[in-house]
């Protein structure tokens, strides 16, 4: 109307940040609402029951809760701080976060259909993601302590009220951690678009021709690209010409755990020091696993 033209990359970045809004936004509503539900119907004395009391079982254990949470790592980190304000072990909520997002069901079945019918490059995925779970998740079990959360949590006591009274406070606390979640997620969609709309995927990957350069691109990569971890797979399929499998499975496995929105989330949630530590731990091991290829 007053003849502004805006350049065609600000409408290519936009699109771009609509498309990771629309993808990410059903795992985030579902993550909150099981956070909600873990918060009102879930008691300690439910988490303790289940919970191994050594700390390398609870890591064990919790890595392989994994495969029965269809959850994205869109939604995760609200699952992981409710069930760790509930009593579960920091180390063990950690290895589950990291390990939920690729090993449920759906997003095997996506990665077995993106790589045509194949189901070596899901295995492979599988493995990786368990093996890094593993290690940070014992890494942090001896050697974080004290309090993960940066603001206290409230304990909710389960005083008696109605089935349909805890249905409605279930319902409050999603839209509360909706709302606190929901910004991180907008600033990491809006960053991940800008990187991928200005920074060329064509001069990554002449960066990255080695194994060790290739392995480092393709996570460098899934940290700004954001995808979610249903849909992950089939980008990762278009590399592949590129790309040898250990890099593609760099891509795969550190994406989910590791990226722009799930990283603004940690950092709302825990303790930077915590952040930090399963970071660094997770860079690492992609990375040692991805060169075994």
């Amino acid at each position: 109307m007053f003849g502004i033209s805006l350049p065609q990359s600000f409408y290519q970045m936009n699109t771009i940040f609509i498309s990771i809004l629309i993808e990410a936004l059903p795992f985030v509503t579902l993550g909150v609402i099981i956070s909600g539900i873990i918060q009102i119907f879930v008691t300690e004395d439910m988490i303790a029951k289940i919970m191994p009391k050594n700390r390398i079982l609870a890591v064990i254990f919790a890595t392989f809760m994994g495969i029965l949470f269809p959850s994205c790592e869109c939604g995760i980190v609200p699952i992981v701080s409710r069930l760790v304000s509930k009593g579960v072990p920091i180390s063990a909520g950690i290895a589950f976060m990291l390990t939920a997002p690729i090993i449920n069901p759906v997003v095997l079945f996506a990665t077995y259909i993106a790589f045509g019918s194949d189901w070596k490059i899901a295995v492979y995925r599988s493995i990786g993601a368990i093996a890094v779970a593993l290690v940070v998740g014992i890494f942090i079990a001896y050697g974080y302590k004290g309090n993960p959360f940066k603001e206290q949590h409230d304990h909710h006591h389960h005083e008696k009220t109605s089935f349909w009274k805890k249905v409605w406070q279930t319902l409050e606390h999603a839209v509360a951690e909706f709302f606190s979640m929901g910004k991180y997620l907008i600033i990491g969609s809006l960053i991940a678009a800008a990187v991928q709309t200005y920074v060329k995927t064509s001069v990554l990957v002449s960066i990255g021709q080695g194994p060790v350069s290739s392995s480092l691109v393709m996570m460098f990569l899934s940290f700004i690209l954001s995808l979610c971890s249903e849909a992950d797979a089939f980008i990762a399929s278009s590399f592949r010409t590129t790309f040898a499998t250990g890099s593609l499975l760099a891509f795969l496995i550190f994406g989910p755990m590791v990226d722009i929105k799930n990283l603004l989330m940690m950092l709302a949630a825990f303790k930077k020091r915590l952040v930090f530590m399963i970071v660094g731990g997770v860079t690492v091991c992609v990375f040692v696993y991805s060169l075994l290829f």
